[in-house]
């Protein structure tokens, strides 16, 4: 393994995410929920950018001037390659935490960003975390920090530590990665097929593994593979931001934020007999076996009197950001389905199916008889669910649209290859949306004056046959008939259901 790479895998990339909690936009009604002030975002950083898609979707698709590491030159260099196709004045390094912090020519940043990293560095590198962010981060601004934690991690930390040492002991060193995950997980697979006691007191384990082996082997060798790996309680976490003069500001899951979505009627009484915010937030882990916390750190903050808090709610911009129709009439939480009630949700799901920005106060004259509290909480559920994200100005979509055009672009291209990139950058939502392969070589079709639907199905089954690929069902490929039929009734879909949501979105 390589010095450089401090016991973190750098043998293999990371995935190519496009986390929204990092899109600063997302912060203003998660805060307003909680009645807290929303501060204006000029400057970001984002600490282990991975392969670098999020932040460059990020900074191509808002005014904010983005800075951001990863040690790992090979994502550094991807992310500075789609920098420079966007056009975007990114400020994207290949340092160490440690490099990088210490530099002197940093501004100070209203967010600073980590998604998942926490869980993943030693405990020095935390120090450094902390220490830049106490130096760094302006007074008002906000620190975004996603990390597994207890109580839902806690079985599996036994087992995680035996592939992790099934890995050192007995795997060829200088081996594959790929080879290394593929083996350590099948013999943990051999062990439970034993009936360890272990396992027996630990049910769940045998499902934790199956989800284990249907994810991608590189998505694996980051998240068990590092050497150090540590899950941590909220109050830990709480106990290290108080250092950095930070407190706790709202989850970033929007759904966590309502624990009547959560809880049982007993639960939900317990949580409300609790004063302290941190030991609240712990007792609400353990009620939902929570795993992975997503969570707004602020320094300082100011609570909004009842009428600012409406004031500033009615100006928030939201868009429909899946088909109008293809919204689910239930949401799932930790108390298992939730359905949405019609008298509520169609008013506002018909006022934004053109896929056209709309302000809540907008929203509040369309929805007449939908009660103000009711229709901010159905806004909030439908951002949680996915369906709806914030909106940016007019003004800024039109500036930062030629950027994203660029990215989008780029981003298009690589589709050619493979579907590894899913998401598009939007310069309505400051962020990226779910757009899949076949999707992109639609588009790209489109880019490349391919303007007739009928004729899209014919370029992406080229495409494919360029890359020796065809399209499978029930594990048997498809014949070339098959697959031009599947493509055109892939391509009737997107052309009316799809392209026009996406046009909303700026990204056709």
């Amino acid at each position: 393994m390589s010095t450089w790479s401090a016991g973190y895998v750098s043998e293999v990339g990371y995935t190519y995410g496009v986390y929204p909690e990092l899109n600063p936009l997302r912060l203003g009604l998660a805060l307003l929920n909680g009645g807290t002030a929303v501060p204006e975002i000029r400057t970001a950083c984002e600490l282990g950018f991975g392969q670098g898609l999020g932040i460059n979707v990020h900074a191509a698709a808002s005014e904010i001037d983005w800075y951001g590491t990863d040690f790992n030159p090979s994502h550094a260099a991807f992310a500075q390659e789609l920098a420079r196709a966007s056009g975007t004045p990114a400020h994207l390094f290949d340092q160490s935490f440690e490099q990088f912090c210490s530099r002197d020519d940093l501004p100070d940043f209203d967010f600073i960003g980590l998604h998942g990293i926490w869980s993943w560095v030693s405990e020095s590198n935390r120090r450094i975390i902390l220490d830049f962010i106490s130096r760094k981060l302006k007074v008002g601004g906000v620190a975004f920090i996603s990390y597994n934690t207890q109580p839902g991690w806690a079985p599996m930390v036994p087992l995680r530590d035996l592939i992790s040492q099934y890995d050192q002991v007995m795997c060829s060193p200088g081996s594959n990665i790929l080879k290394r995950v593929e083996q350590s997980v099948a013999f943990a697979e051999r062990l439970l097929a034993t009936n360890p006691k272990f396992s027996a007191a630990n049910p769940q384990i045998a499902q934790r593994l199956t989800s284990m082996k249907a994810q991608p082997k590189s998505y694996l060798a980051h998240e068990y593979f590092n050497s150090e790996w540590k899950p941590m309680l909220f109050s830990e976490i709480a106990g290290h931001m108080e250092t950095a003069k930070l407190g706790f500001a709202a989850s970033a899951d929007y759904l966590r934020q309502l624990p009547a979505l959560n809880c049982s009627a007993d639960q939900l009484a317990l949580i409300k007999e609790i004063e302290d915010s941190t030991f609240r937030e712990t007792v609400y882990d353990f009620i939902g076996n929570q795993q992975f916390r997503k969570d707004y750190w602020a320094r300082g903050t100011r609570k909004l009197t009842t009428q600012e808090r409406a004031q500033q709610l009615r100006r928030q911009r939201v868009v429909l950001t899946t088909p109008a129709k293809k919204v689910p009439t239930t949401i799932k939480t930790v108390a298992g389905d939730v359905t949405l009630h019609e008298a509520i949700y169609r008013p506002i799901l018909d006022a934004l199916a053109d896929h056209r920005p709309k302000s809540i106060a907008e929203l509040e004259q369309a929805c007449g008889e939908v009660k103000f509290a009711n229709l901010t909480e159905a806004v909030f559920i439908l951002i949680g669910a996915g369906q709806v994200h914030a909106a940016q100005s007019n003004e800024v979509v039109a500036r930062v649209r030629p950027r994203t055009d660029k990215l989008n672009a780029r981003l298009c291209e690589f589709a050619i290859q493979n579907g590894d990139i899913g998401q598009l950058a939007s310069p309505v939502t400051g962020g990226g949306i779910v757009v899949n392969r076949f999707q992109q070589l639609f588009l790209l079709a489109r880019r490349r004056g391919i303007s007739q639907p009928e004729q899209w199905p014919r370029f992406v089954h080229d495409v494919l046959t360029s890359q020796n690929e065809r399209l499978l069902k029930n594990g048997e490929q498809f014949s070339a008939e098959e697959q031009l039929a599947e493509l055109t009734r892939v391509a009737t879909v997107f052309n009316e259901e799809f392209l026009p949501m996406y046009q909303g979105l700026g990204i056709a």
